[in-house]
């Protein structure tokens, strides 16, 4: 998966000299984290809701409000931004960007197109959405979660019962770190009646050396809400 196909590309930005005050009201009013800063069309740096607060007074400080205000008014946006804002190309796929969002502990990227022009914003929440897609969870699929060989072949097998049974395979994906020793953990998600999914997971276990660490459908009604 690619990021130019997920990252956000209608994206405000603000100017190197803006005042901070503008510059929390911008993110306030559009309810944003964070906004590239740019000068003469360039991509200089970014500013985030943290760089904001910790650019504000604090609320026990001796300056009364309208000295606060002034304060913010006169302070530019280059004055408190990050200039060592982390990039990546529209080229580069999801699963780095999510490798570089999780080693660097940020919630977002600026993505570059090939003249280092700024072409986009990938944010933790599209990621999810790339990934949620690449599952194949929102079709209502069967998933099997199985320890196998690690060796060639081996998923391959799985497959094959798969195609015989007239199903359609929607995702595969493999990991070795939580598998057993020699093994590894693979979980296939199929488009599938129920019948045939029952009849498919009894065909998988009775592979030698497979072994069904989950088989289920994802309840999907009634999602937990904040509501």
């Amino acid at each position: 998966m690619l990021i130019k196909d997920w990252m956000a590309t209608a994206i405000l930005t603000v100017d190197a000299n803006t005042s901070v005050m503008r510059a929390t009201r911008t993110m306030k009013e559009n309810n944003i984290r964070r906004l590239p800063v740019m000068s003469h069309g360039k991509l200089i740096g970014v500013i985030t809701d943290r760089d904001l607060k910790e650019a504000s007074p604090s609320s026990t400080s001796d300056i009364d409000i309208h000295e606060m205000y002034y304060l913010l008014s006169e302070m530019k946006v280059k004055d408190v931004m990050t200039d060592k804002c982390i990039c990546l190309n529209q080229n580069d796929t999801l699963e780095k960007a999510a490798l570089v969002m999780l080693k660097e502990r940020i919630s977002g990227i600026m993505i570059l197109d090939d003249e280092d022009n700024l072409a986009g914003l990938l944010s933790e929440t599209d990621i999810l959405r790339g990934f949620i897609h690449a599952t194949g969870i929102q079709h209502g699929s069967y998933q099997y979660v199985i320890d196998m060989p690690d060796a060639p072949g081996s998923t391959t097998r799985v497959i094959d019962l798969v195609r015989r049974k007239d199903a359609r395979v929607l995702s595969i994906l493999t990991s070795f770190e939580d598998a057993p020793h020699n093994m590894k953990r693979v979980a296939v998600r199929v488009s599938a009646d129920e019948a045939v999914a029952e009849e498919l997971g009894s065909e998988i276990s009775a592979l030698e050396q497979y072994h069904i660490v989950f088989q289920g459908k994802d309840e999907l009604h009634n999602l937990p809400t904040k509501q």
